[in-house]
């Protein structure tokens, strides 16, 4: 029970990541990314990669997947950022197929749909059990510094900037602003935190395959940010975790109601997370933590 308890926490803390993330991109800057989860990707294989193929060292994967994850934002960043809402978030839904694309196709890198397996994990030479703690201890601490640094980023000068940009973007122009430079800081960020949480969750599974970075996952973390309320970290976080719990905790409802198959119970989960959005919207469209005039 305890492992299995860890191995949650751990999956929601690297959910939580993502979530930041995505949070840095549409809760502060306004940008509507359905693509988040190719950086994602492009930090899971980044570090699986490196580490396996190179035989670096497990901290430089994670430093090589923040900045690769990065560095793939910025030509997206210069050809999308510039178009309306709407078509950012197609153009974005694009780019996360062409990924997933390339990770089935181009298999003398990424061995195609077999995939990367035998991922080092950290911290393998302690006992069973205590190298889940320690893990664990490691994504905490990691989402914490995450956390702390979003909040310090929304706080200066260049959150605020995010935010006006966020409300009205006409009137942060005619302040002088450079609309472009700051969007394009932005979405390379965020991208390079999905890329962090992309390295450790590969290091966490210990195997990679393209089916694990699907456009249901960007769903997922969007669902989550909703919930826990755009714009608010604390509220992305509350809401990874207890979308978590709700995904999770569902799995086990055939076991005291057998009614329902395993495909007719992951239906019906859809329909309840779908039935929770519409009333969110309705009552409560700030989410559980965010401010009311988000």
């Amino acid at each position: 029970m305890i492992a299995y308890l860890s191995a949650m926490l751990i999956l929601g803390c690297i959910y939580a990541l993502m979530a930041l993330g995505l949070n840095l991109h549409y809760g502060y800057t306004g940008l509507v990314n359905f693509g988040h989860v190719a950086f994602f990707a492009i930090g899971a294989y980044t570090s699986a990669l490196v580490t396996t193929a190179l035989g670096l060292p497990i901290p430089m994967g994670f430093a090589l997947a923040l900045l690769a994850a990065g560095i793939a934002a910025y030509p997206l960043g210069l050809v999308s950022l510039r178009l309306r809402t709407d078509y950012l978030a197609i153009v974005t839904l694009g780019f996360s197929e062409v990924i997933r694309a390339i990770l089935v196709n181009e298999a003398w890198l990424t061995r195609g749909t077999h995939g990367i397996s035998n991922i080092p994990r950290p911290f393998s030479q302690l006992p069973t059990g205590a190298n889940e703690l320690a893990y664990l201890g490691l994504m905490s601490g990691l989402l914490v510094i995450i956390y702390l640094a979003i909040e310090r980023l929304g706080r200066a000068p260049f959150g605020r900037t995010l935010r006006a940009i966020r409300e009205n973007e006409e009137a942060a122009v005619s302040l002088g602003k450079t609309i472009a430079n700051f969007k394009m800081r932005s979405f390379m960020i965020g991208a390079a935190i999905a890329g962090l949480a992309g390295a450790a969750y590969a290091h966490y599974i210990n195997y990679v395959v393209p089916d694990q970075f699907i456009p249901l996952v960007t769903f997922y973390i969007w669902v989550a940010m909703i919930l826990g309320g755009a714009g608010s970290n604390k509220g992305v976080v509350l809401g990874t975790l207890l979308l978590l719990v709700f995904l999770e905790g569902t799995r086990f409802v055939k076991d005291f109601v057998p009614l329902f198959t395993d495909v007719q119970l992951a239906a019906l989960r859809f329909m309840v997370v779908g039935v929770a959005l519409i009333l969110l919207m309705l009552y409560r469209p700030q989410g559980i933590w965010g401010r009311k005039e988000i």
